[in-house]
């Protein structure tokens, strides 16, 4: 597998946000994330997105990190926020969103980032799997989706 850095605008980061939109859909039945992104929120030194390329390259899974600091939608100072964590079904069970969690991880504190935070939700129990055994723990909600019921927040020091 090979992770490369990219810009959320890119066609591949594009082809799988649809990917996953439409997958967010399905489950909640909602149209998707509604969350505002821009691709320069993931410019170095404040994010990063990566997307990570099978052996024929093709884009089979990708995540971002955006820097958020003390705002008026729950985030701390030196928060690092998760975004698009995201793998296409026929790769699941590979480790792929665990390689691409650590990568994000690991560059988020290089960036000064001191801690990461993400929302997922109640219909997403692969999510909630992979980042409670990853060391997330429950967190106050933040974001978008803070006051929905069916959102769920954690965080992790870096």
């Amino acid at each position: 597998m090979n992770i490369r850095r990219v810009r959320f605008d890119h066609p591949d980061a594009l082809k799988l946000n649809d990917e996953v939109q439409a997958e967010y859909h399905v489950r909640y039945g909602d149209g998707g994330d509604a969350t505002v992104l821009d691709a320069a929120h993931f410019d170095p030194p404040r994010g990063a997105y990566l997307i990570a390329y099978d052996a024929q390259d093709r884009p089979v899974a990708s995540g971002g990190w955006r820097s958020q600091d003390r705002n008026e939608e729950g985030n701390e100072d030196g928060d690092a926020e998760l975004k698009r964590m995201f793998v296409i079904e026929e790769m699941r069970g590979r480790g792929l969103a665990r390689r691409i969690l650590a990568a994000l991880e690991e560059d988020a504190r290089m960036a000064g980032r001191v801690r990461m935070v993400l929302e997922t939700g109640t219909k997403q129990p692969e999510a909630i799997a992979l980042y409670t055994s990853s060391g997330y723990a429950p967190c106050t909600k933040f974001g978008y989706y803070r006051h929905h019921e069916e959102s769920l927040c954690y965080a992790k020091r870096l």
